[in-house]
């Protein structure tokens, strides 16, 4: 994998792996074969327990696929952190091989809705004209929990959601497991507040501090992201700056914007990086799709 994605060597505990790793929209091109063209997802895997999936990107078809070849699918029970309902998120759902083909069960935790309960106000993504069958219709189950400034565990893991900033309902998720901890906070814009841009919320801040690993919106460059501000995303140099005032070991930058390129990414990450060794900070690596990082 290019530009920093790899398996790095540390003390295994768990693994979480990249399925889906860019924004806005999946795409396809010969100039984003390093990193991946599928939207939003990664999974926690810890020995003994369950799986953690983070988002339901385009990305989780290709975790079912895995699933499917481990001849796991059929018996699959795990849980969903769903961070918010805009369709890079969400639009993986009907095709995740567990529910797809039937016997697998999820329970997705996600935002609370004012227009209703989750699983209710996720199923208007699925329904005629739009989509030809409804959640309860797939032949494995998911069950909807409805969540905000919660801490609830799920089998032996403690997990903790938070509201972040962005443009509709979202959380950002902190995982404890097995002696490490994870951070997803994939969609976090600074300018969809009155904040200054280097205002780190307390609340971001619980959910980042001496993490093991911070999985963090990186959409934008420096340069972009004065025209793009109230999108609801951030800039790499703000990933880095959450990342070193919570004392995150490790920082991946997450959802790339669909119009960089791989040599954009490596760009992005040397810029990461650079900051970094002037200013203190994690390791940093740019999440792309197939990299393990072991913890």
């Amino acid at each position: 994998m290019g530009g920093g994605a790899g398996i790095l060597p540390t003390v295994p505990g768990g693994t979480v792996t990249f399925y889906g790793v860019r924004g806005s929209t999946p795409c396809d091109g010969p100039e984003l074969v390093r990193y991946g063209g599928n939207s939003s997802c990664c999974v926690l895997e810890v020995p003994d327990e369950p799986a953690v999936v983070f988002d339901l990107g385009t990305g989780v078809r290709s975790y079912g696929e895995v699933l499917a070849a481990r001849g796991e699918a059929a018996n699959f029970e795990g849980s969903v952190l769903l961070t918010h309902l805009h369709w890079d998120h969400t639009m993986g759902f009907p095709f995740f091989t567990p529910l797809l083909c039937g016997g697998g069960a999820v329970d997705i935790f996600g935002p609370r809705q004012d227009e209703g309960r989750l699983g209710d106000v996720f199923a208007q993504l699925m329904r005629q004209p739009f989509f030809p069958i409804s959640p309860s219709e797939l032949p494995g189950e998911a069950r909807f929990r409805d969540c905000g400034d919660d801490d609830f565990a799920l089998h032996h893991a403690k997990v903790r959601s938070r509201w972040v900033r962005h443009t509709s309902p979202t959380l950002g998720f902190r995982v404890e497991s097995n002696g490490i901890s994870v951070a997803y906070i994939s969609d976090h814009g600074p300018g969809t507040s009155d904040d200054h841009d280097e205002f780190v919320p307390a609340d971001v801040l619980d959910l980042v501090d001496g993490v093991d690993l911070l999985i963090h919106d990186s959409q934008h460059t420096a340069e972009e992201y004065e025209g793009k501000r109230t999108w609801g995303h951030c800039t790499v140099d703000y990933a880095v700056h959450v990342a070193r005032e919570a004392g995150a070991r490790r920082l991946a930058l997450f959802h790339h914007d669909p119009a960089h390129s791989d040599r954009e990414v490596d760009k992005i990450l040397l810029h990461a990086r650079e900051l970094v060794s002037r200013r203190g900070g994690p390791d940093v690596i740019a999440a792309a799709e197939g990299c393990g990082v072991e913890l």
